[in-house]
């Protein structure tokens, strides 16, 4: 296990958000004798008004040099990615923060290849998921670089405790950090969405409503007029909303936009499990992949055949599983993303969806050149396309195996269906 010890003297790339984790760490690690290059990756992130900001504070920690790593548009199609996939982990959380380790990652790793730094740090705890995420995707892309992680070093452990002692070192040092010991709660953030933890969520008698929002409204803030929004997709990527054209970057921020004003995907809350083997409670916030997501699925309803369906379906849960525990960049996700091509490739259509105080309900479909769905062949008012009498056949070789399974003593009823 490398620790501080064995970097004094040497210069460290850490990945720098500007908070409070990367304050104390820079302050403490540069007290040791370490010189840091602080990376920052502009990944859109909606709670810092001016980004500038972010370089003064890590300067104003220790940091020897610090560089922005502009990546709007990578997080931008990480995202779309994650839509396509309708990425969920355990079937609510968008993955917001999973992707944006990966794409963190991503960013940093050639920026540290040039500057020829071979060690990289970040501020995840010893129980969270993001130091697995941090350690698996600079392993996977960069093998020779070595990952330095204080929460898991004794010496940094010996004096910070948790969220409390951080506060009161940096007032100590008077560095420029936002929380305070009053914080109810910690963020984190970038163009997908907002997660909140720690703090009050971690009491469960606390309802999720306390947080304020930083991505929209909540729901009964939200207008009291429903409205209707249009999004184009094109072989699986959203390429305009309302009729006006967008790129992929853009139609994220206008999903934020027009989703966060309707409460879409605002204050989530969910107790997941932890790929470290624990429970913790997050509140998350992602109104635009809650908005083109949904929109997305209505989409794929319409296109995927059933055999298709449960394919994805499976897909779908694996590769949100894949990306909350940090393997985005291995084999099986290589392999998932070719799967998942020939359904991109058809997932082509015009689709509506009404937003009203956090719902995202359907409301109309339109070119879609590749949709299964065949209103002659489903309607109950005339015999169309498909003839029911046709059914007859279909349905006398099925009861074969019915009533095989019953003649072989092979039926048990429930007990409500025997009264």
């Amino acid at each position: 296990m490398t620790t501080v010890a064995d970097l004094k003297g040497k210069t460290v790339a850490f990945a720098a958000s500007g908070g409070l984790d990367s304050c104390t760490v820079t302050k403490w690690l540069t007290e040791h004798g370490v010189k840091v290059t602080c990376l920052t990756a502009d990944i859109a992130q909606p709670d810092e008004t001016n980004f500038g900001e972010i370089e003064t504070r890590m300067r104003a920690c220790g940091a020897a040099d610090y560089v922005a790593i502009p990546l709007h548009d990578v997080i931008a199609e990480a995202g779309v990615e994650g839509i396509q996939f309708q990425a969920r982990y355990e079937g609510a959380y968008w993955n917001t923060t999973g992707i944006g380790r990966h794409v963190i990652v991503a960013g940093v790793l050639p920026e540290m290849k040039k500057r020829k730094i071979s060690v990289l740090s970040h501020g995840a705890t010893g129980r969270g998921n993001d130091q697995v995420r941090f350690q698996l995707c600079t392993n996977m892309l960069a093998p020779d670089v070595t990952v330095y992680a204080p929460w898991r070093d004794p010496a940094f452990l010996k004096i910070f405790g948790g969220r409390k002692e951080m506060i009161e070192y940096c007032q100590k040092h008077k560095l420029p950090v936002k929380a305070t010991l009053d914080s109810p709660y910690s963020t984190d953030a970038n163009l997908l969405g907002l997660t909140h933890e720690a703090g009050k969520l971690e009491h469960l008698t606390t309802a999720p409503w306390f947080v304020t929002p930083g991505m929209g409204v909540k729901p009964q803030d939200a207008p009291n007029v429903p409205e209707t929004v249009t999004i184009r997709f094109e072989k699986g990527r959203p390429v305009s909303i309302n009729g006006r054209m967008t790129s992929v970057f853009e139609a994220i921020q206008q999903g934020n936009a027009i989703g966060g004003k309707h409460a879409v995907g605002i204050c989530s809350h969910l107790v997941e499990n932890r790929f470290v083997g624990i429970k913790s409670r997050g509140v998350y916030e992602a109104p635009g992949m809650e908005l083109i997501g949904n929109a997305y699925a209505f989409l794929l309803q319409l296109v995927l055949d059933r055999r298709t369906k449960e394919l994805f379906d499976q897909l779908s849960l694996f590769m949100a599983k894949q990306i909350y525990q940090g393997y985005g960049f291995d084999l099986a996700t290589h392999m998932a993303r070719e799967a998942m091509k020939p359904i991109n490739a058809l997932a082509t259509g015009t689709i509506g969806v009404t937003l009203y105080k956090g719902s995202v309900n359907f409301a109309s479909a339109a070119d879609v050149p590749a949709q299964m769905y065949s209103e002659s062949n489903a309607s109950m008012e005339a015999v169309g396309e498909f003839n029911h009498a046709d059914s007859e056949g279909f349905l006398r070789v099925l009861q074969v195996s019915a009533r095989a399974l019953a003649v072989n003593g092979q039926v048990v009823a429930p007990v409500w269906a025997k009264k």
